[in-house]
């Protein structure tokens, strides 16, 4: 283990942030650069950064905005020192740096390394021929033979990613070889065994946090080693002709040389927020070995193990399928990483949405109406209350949910993954048939699109992203004109003694920043584990001087719940429900349907 509590004796500002991610695209169409693409830019995120303040947000998080053919939406990246014309350009890059700080905010990129464009310059370069001095920046594999049919065979079964029916390798007529690429075509993995490569990726960084950037999310950083004799996986499902093979990629041989090497070099020399996406990895040891306080890796990792819940982890299923969950299905994973870390001394991502994931009011609550601005409420009471540190997605503060069945997976959806998705279900199904149907509600409940919906701002056309007489990239979601951020902010709670979704993230992340010692750094303990109704822990700092109860009802109807014994509550601080503090000074407490409190105990 690390130094026992080094991470929770220590105080950091990136600890204590609240990150904002924003997925330019669908944000804000700026008034300032006059276009009428019905595409997000830097100018309207720059326009929306007092909001940003009011909220309580520290750190804006920006998806990538590099130049890029877009086929995944940017994480394809075809120049890592250039803005996309779409998002304007790096003068204005700089203007949000500055307006960010005049607001005492910072600025944090996605840094995507594990993979660049093939339209990238140095792939240009590594694809003129096998003698081309970039060659070896990427990874070419000779076919392993030909079909009868004459097409090549790939160097061994991996299935891509966002595309599993296609294999993970990509032929290049031109010089007769395969290259890498685990995400698609256009997504070509770098060569990080050359020393080259990794000069490079050095310069990259260097020129961000020297423009004043705070930090980087890494995306999928732990794919960059891969095992160098590229065996074939294990057949997981024998209807595909490729087969997953995170094993041979994920955390590999050398990702923990490679990631002392990014911090020995660049890192160190900055106080930066490091948080990486480190997907198919659970083991505590060795994600302490990346996010543990003495690691000199990341800051933080995201867990993504709450994430799939609701998947079948058997035939190689797991994005694309649907199990019912229990409560405790989420408390496992919420309240065993909250303790494990604390263990461990490693510091905690807090999140429960982000551009890869459906909306979280559609799927750990009710998105009905009677119900979603309930469910987003409890949602927020969960967040702010876990230790540490704080990651809200954008429109998930105004409780923005998953569109519709009805929309026009053909049309509608622009999700690469989707699109692959939907492609195979048809290439399965016939047209009107339930497999087909059974595609579709998939879609509904887990397309990453869910999450790209432009933001809803207020209840005109196109939502306020865009001018009334523009087509945005992607279609707004129907519900624009009641669920949308002026009419939150708005809300008369002065009158109605109610908080709207907006006010209610507002005041509970105040809350958080008054209470740091507990809700970041302090000691978690669940209570009731197995009730499949309640969601209920304490949170203490490490005194013990200041304890709270959180409790949650996770159902439609009114709960009861009994206080163990020796907790008992001096006040009910606040409720989801209500702004007013709540009487109760008996051992149970009564909760209506998705209603959450938090009382301070003695």
């Amino acid at each position: 283990m690390s130094n026992p509590n080094y991470n929770y004796a220590v105080k950091k500002w990136w600890k204590e942030a609240v990150v904002y991610q924003v997925y330019p695209a669908s944000f804000k169409a700026g008034n300032a650069t006059k276009k009428a693409d019905g595409w997000g830019d830097v100018p309207g995120i720059i326009e929306k950064v007092p909001y940003l303040r009011s909220l309580g947000v520290d750190v804006l998080w920006s998806s990538p905005i590099y130049k890029s053919p877009q086929v995944d939406m940017g994480y394809d990246i075809a120049d890592y020192k250039s803005i996309d014309p779409r998002y304007g350009t790096l003068a204005d890059v700089d203007l949000l740096i500055k307006t960010l700080s005049e607001h005492d905010m910072k600025l944090m990129m996605d840094l995507v390394v594990n993979h660049t464009s093939d339209q990238h310059d140095w792939f240009v370069e590594s694809a003129k021929s096998k003698d081309s001095p970039k060659r070896d920046w990427y990874i070419w594999r000779p076919a392993k033979g030909f079909y009868e049919d004459g097409n090549p065979v790939p160097p061994n079964n991996w299935a891509g990613i966002l595309g599993d029916t296609l294999s993970a390798w990509t032929w290049h007529e031109p010089t007769q070889e395969f290259y890498l690429s685990l995400h698609t075509p256009e997504q070509v993995d770098l060569n990080w065994e050359n020393d080259e490569v990794i000069a490079a990726i050095y310069d990259v960084m260097e020129f961000w946090l020297s423009r004043g950037v705070a930090g980087f999310r890494m995306d999928v950083i732990n794919l960059i080693s891969k095992d160098q004799s590229f065996p074939d996986a294990p057949i997981i499902d024998p209807t595909s002709k490729y087969q997953p093979g995170e094993r041979f990629f994920t955390n590999g041989p050398r990702f923990h040389e490679f990631m002392h090497g990014i911090y020995d070099n660049v890192l160190a020399k900055y106080d930066t927020i490091i948080v990486g996406e480190t997907p198919y990895v659970t083991d505590i040891e060795e994600i302490i070995r990346t996010v543990g306080s003495t690691a000199q890796e990341l800051n933080m990792a995201f867990n993504f193990e709450h994430m799939e819940i609701e998947d079948i982890k058997t035939k190689g299923e797991s994005k694309w399928s649907l199990r019912d969950w229990k409560l405790t299905d989420l408390k496992g994973p919420i309240s065993g990483w909250q303790k494990r870390m604390k263990e461990w001394d490693g510091w905690n991502a807090i999140f429960l949405e982000c551009h890869d994931q459906a909306r979280s009011v559609s799927r750990y609550t009710n998105d009905a109406d009677e119900f979603r601005a309930r469910g987003a409420k409890i949602l927020a009471l969960l967040e702010t209350t876990l230790g540490g540190t704080l990651y809200l997605y954008q429109g998930q503060e105004i409780g923005m949910r998953n569109f519709p069945v009805d929309w026009d997976p053909d049309t509608d959806y622009k999700d690469i993954e989707s699109v692959n998705f939907w492609r195979r279900s048809k290439e399965l199904h016939p047209a009107g048939s339930e497999g087909l149907m059974k595609a579709r509600v998939l879609l509904q409940k887990k397309a990453r699109d869910h999450a790209r919906t432009p933001m809803q701002w207020d209840s005109t056309p196109n939502a306020g992203f865009a001018a009334a007489d523009v087509k945005p990239w992607m279609r707004v979601n129907d519900d624009f004109k009641t669920i949308n951020v002026e009419t939150q902010m708005s809300f008369p709670s002065h009158e109605s003694g109610k908080l709207s979704v907006w006010q209610y993230w507002q005041q509970a992340l105040q809350h958080r920043k008054q209470h740091k010692d507990v809700f970041v750094y302090g000691d978690f303990e669940d209570l009731d584990f197995d009730n499949e109704q309640v969601f209920a822990y304490l949170r203490a700092d490490a005194d013990r001087r200041e304890n709270w109860l959180v409790v949650m009802n996770w159902t439609t109807s009114v709960v009861e719940w009994t206080l163990p014994v020796g907790i008992q509550v001096t006040s009910w601080v606040f409720s989801t429900l209500q702004t007013a503090p709540i009487r109760g000074d008996q051992p149970t407490v009564r909760l209506r349907a998705f209603e959450g409190v938090i009382g301070r105990c003695g």
